[in-house]
């Protein structure tokens, strides 16, 4: 029965010369192809329903339902006949959604930083290809683009770096990568936890708005010391430092913080049992917008997530100048993940951190 899965020479070349053949496996058409097939119908329900794959040859890929329902008109006749024709591009009506292959959180190694930060386009994107191989890299393909459809990890870090990170340092070029990265996130546009169950845990911040990013109004900045503290306060010593920083930066107690104080742009709290639990945040942020600009905190949150900012006002004087403020979470948690938001607004800037809450 192997031919049915159209494994490595289970097909009789004879028979599928210049034909197309049914395929239970996506493996499939790079055999057929060796065995001298003009296309494929792949057929079996296999999951992946929101990435497309590049084959060798033309293919079609059906649910078992229909591939069953082409089987069956294959035995129904003598001389049965099918044409495989041009793709077309349907709009996608659940787009932004995060693709079911794309990894999830909570951040294992530390529960309390929310992973993902942000949601980039990374499914059947037009990228450049290297014309040194094929559009497959499968024996018996000799198509040579410049061009190819791609999915995956590799397409959404060049938007976030390239088409959004590179994008706002040209407008700031002093920025550091934890400035851009805060404006990255709290520019975000909001997703669905509808389309995506998994809600922060699958898109973080959201989906990337490069051009929101280049003037979001506020920044939560860090540098290397803060890092460095954050790092102390999770136990690392000297020699595990150096490993990351390369250099001999030391711990002191003094100077050690907590992972809820780094000055991060979203905010998680976890507990390993249901019920009540509260931790308090303290953060700052720096005035990239106008001058003379006055900002109001509003808190977006579910029952059962409480939260608490204080002072509730910011106001600015100059452009750089600096403000502190704690925020104060209290929530009762269940099974469920608590999902909220803090939304520091101008009038015309929205600096927007997700706030979550969760059983780990």
């Amino acid at each position: 029965m192997n031919h049915r899965y159209c494994q490595p020479d289970s097909l009789d070349p004879t028979l599928v010369q210049n034909r197309i053949v049914v395929c239970e496996d996506l493996d499939g058409p790079e055999n057929a192809l060796q065995s001298g097939a003009s296309g494929v119908v792949v057929a079996g329900d296999f999951g992946y329903e929101d990435v497309a794959f590049s084959f060798p040859l033309p293919t079609t890929y059906l649910s078992s339902k229909d591939g069953n329902a082409v089987v069956s008109y294959i035995n129904s006749t003598t001389t049965p006949s099918a044409s495989i024709l041009k793709s077309r591009e349907p709009v996608d009506e659940a787009a932004p959604v995060v693709a079911s292959f794309s990894s999830r959180g909570p951040n294992q190694i530390t529960l309390d930083i929310l992973k993902p930060d942000i949601t980039a386009p990374g499914v059947e994107i037009l990228a450049a290809w290297s014309m040194g191989t094929t559009v497959t890299g499968e024996l018996g393909d000799t198509r040579v683009v410049s061009f190819n459809i791609i999915s995956g990890t590799s397409m959404a870090c060049p938007h976030a770096t390239g088409a959004a990170a590179a994008y706002v340092k040209s407008f700031h070029p002093t920025w550091s990568s934890s400035a851009i990265k805060s404006a990255l996130m709290t520019t975000a546009t909001p997703m669905s936890p509808a389309k995506n169950s998994d809600a922060e845990f699958a898109y973080g911040s959201g989906q990337i708005d490069p051009s929101k990013a280049a003037d979001p109004g506020l920044v939560y900045d860090a540098g290397e010391q803060d890092f460095v503290s954050f790092l102390c306060g999770q136990g690392y010593n000297a020699t595990t430092l150096k490993i990351v920083t390369g250099d001999a930066s030391t711990c002191f107690a003094a100077t050690n913080t907590t992972v809820w104080n780094l000055n991060y742009p979203s905010f998680a709290l976890s507990s390993q049992q249901p019920g009540s639990i509260s931790q308090t945040f303290n953060r700052t942020v720096t005035n990239v917008g106008a001058a003379d600009s006055s900002y109001q905190a509003n808190v977006f949150a579910p029952s059962g997530l409480v939260v608490k900012v204080n002072p509730s006002s910011l106001a600015f004087k100059a452009v750089g100048e600096k403000q502190s403020f704690v925020v104060k979470v209290n929530a009762t948690i269940g099974t469920k993940a608590l999902s909220g938001s803090l939304v520091w607004s101008d009038g015309v800037h929205n600096v927007t951190s997700p706030i979550v809450a969760f059983l780990s």
